[in-house]
């Protein structure tokens, strides 16, 4: 059952490592190799800055990893890249769509012109902040009652005016309320449900629903701390359950995944421990549910969902 993943932190490590080879590496939970086994068709690439990484040096950190991108990814033959969701709907047997995502604001500090350039490379996918504080809002682990930014304003009539997906995941809850009414398009690419597992990168069934009540869409994450609290390890089984409240909740037309493999390495769900093993995942779920709602959540409620995007009128 082919698959649509909203994050995965590949690019880091193919600029950490430098010696990393995105076809096989061993390294690399979501390599080719691995997203071809797993019948991954599109997959979010995610341009992640480390905190530790000094503020003057994020910008540059971002284009080496959009650099990586183009000479590690693209240069693969199966690889498509995906400048509009459109392509999505196009892409041959034996293709998967690449997309680029910004996980956090950080790299442009207070520079719009920052932002047009990520989004000039073909950045489809935005979000506001990481865990921590920057010039647009207030991660998800801070203070919830510190939101959005006075330079958010600006952040978000960029990404509108493109249309530019903005991700929630990784802000805080004020942050969160306070995007609602001023994004055009939202989404959850990885975040799980606190109502099962008390995290504040989770969010709370009031937060899923009016997600989706201003026509968003939550994807849950594989990482065991945010399916149950405080495990390093955890079952497939666990996370089927955040899926299960989100479809009594929500409805399984508007659920989907971002794994967010290479970015939660070490820690890993048994038998989910890279994209080659999606296949368990898909087994569990059909015990839930039938074989057309678990296509729904692994392909078809996205390709429903990014059909919409640009046809909007504000």
């Amino acid at each position: 059952m082919e698959v649509i993943d909203l994050h995965c932190d590949v690019l880091e490590k193919l600029t950490r490592f430098e010696d990393a080879q995105f076809r096989n590496d061993p390294r690399i939970q979501a390599n080719l190799t691995n997203l071809i086994k797993g019948q991954i068709k599109v997959q979010v690439f995610a341009i992640f800055i480390s905190p530790d990484v000094p503020q003057e040096r994020k910008f540059l950190e971002a284009a080496r990893q959009i650099e990586a991108f183009h000479t590690k990814v693209l240069c693969e033959p199966e690889m498509v890249h995906i400048t509009d969701w459109q392509q999505i709907q196009t892409l041959q047997e034996g293709q998967i769509g690449a997309v680029l995502s910004l996980e956090g604001c950080d790299c442009i500090g207070e520079d719009l012109a920052k932002l047009k350039l990520f989004l000039d490379a073909g950045v489809k996918l935005v979000g506001l902040t990481w865990n921590y504080e920057n010039a647009v809002a207030y991660g998800a682990l801070e203070d919830p009652k510190r939101g959005l930014k006075p330079f958010a304003k600006e952040v978000i009539q960029l990404l509108n005016e493109r249309d530019i997906v903005i991700d929630v995941a990784h802000l805080n809850e004020q942050g969160f309320y306070g995007l609602l009414p001023m994004a055009k398009y939202l989404i959850a690419s990885h975040c799980n449900v606190r109502a099962l597992c008390d995290h504040p990168r989770n969010l709370t069934d009031d937060q899923i629903t009016q997600l989706i009540q201003n026509g968003g869409r939550m994807h849950v994450v594989f990482y065991p701390p945010f399916i149950e609290k405080e495990k390093d390890t955890t079952s497939i089984e666990k996370l089927v359950e955040h899926v299960v409240h989100l479809a009594n909740l929500i409805g399984i037309e508007h659920i989907g995944f971002g794994s967010d493999f290479d970015g939660i390495d070490p820690l890993s769900v048994t038998n989910l421990s890279n994209a080659s093993e999606y296949r368990y995942l898909m087994h569990s779920l059909t015990k839930q549910f039938t074989n057309i709602e678990v296509e729904t959540m692994a392909k078809t409620g996205f390709l429903n969902y990014v059909a919409k995007i640009g046809t909007r009128m504000d």
